[in-house]
């Protein structure tokens, strides 16, 4: 039986601190990577200057894979790549380096160093083992990407206005995340282990 403060990341763990060491960095490096490449995946609706991506899902599922600590030094190395003006931001916008992160979306972005933090650390405490949790665990997460985005938002459009351009349209493809990840996540707990 896997104990509590063990996620995915943990089962294959090295035993020496040298090894760790690598093993950690070379987590939190593929876990930005995931995020940039999923940011590939964006749609800009004509309407919000905050565009549909897969950077949702991805920094959930870096959170819960790898852990509070883990998950959350790989977005904050997501945020230093986009800083120094690697293209790892949604493709939706041209503006890249500080300006983009001084944006618009910048909550967003900043907010996902909370949300890979809070998901990572209920995923320590077994609440990716079973859907429901799962689904909760994510939710929570997703909630803490809205909170920090949607205050940031608020000094950039209409007042009034940041529900409808900022949350609203959102909802229904993050559900749909959530979904896949609550199913995905518990499932893998179940394959049997050597």
């Amino acid at each position: 039986m896997v104990h509590a403060r063990v996620t995915y990341a943990d089962l294959v763990h090295p035993a020496t601190r040298r090894s760790a060491i690598l093993y950690d960095a070379a987590l939190v490096v593929g876990g930005s990577l995931l995020v940039a490449l999923c940011a590939r995946l964006a749609v800009q609706l004509p309407f919000s200057p905050v565009p549909i991506t897969g950077q949702t899902l991805a920094v959930l599922l870096v959170g819960a894979l790898l852990g509070s600590r883990r998950g959350a030094l790989s977005m904050a190395l997501y945020l230093v790549e986009g800083l120094a003006g690697l293209p790892v931001f949604a493709a939706s916008s041209p503006i890249t380096g500080p300006a983009r992160l001084m944006g618009p979306t910048g909550g967003y972005l900043v907010g996902f160093m909370l949300a890979a933090f809070v998901t990572g650390r209920l995923a320590e405490r077994g609440w990716d083992r079973r859907p429901g949790s799962c689904l909760l665990a994510m939710a929570i997460g997703n909630a803490a990407i809205y909170l920090c985005g949607l205050i940031w938002l608020a000094g950039y459009v209409p007042h009034g206005l940041v529900l409808e351009l900022g949350l609203l349209p959102f909802l229904p493809g993050d559900l749909a995340k959530l979904a896949l990840a609550a199913a995905l996540l518990p499932a893998g707990w179940q394959l049997p282990r050597e």
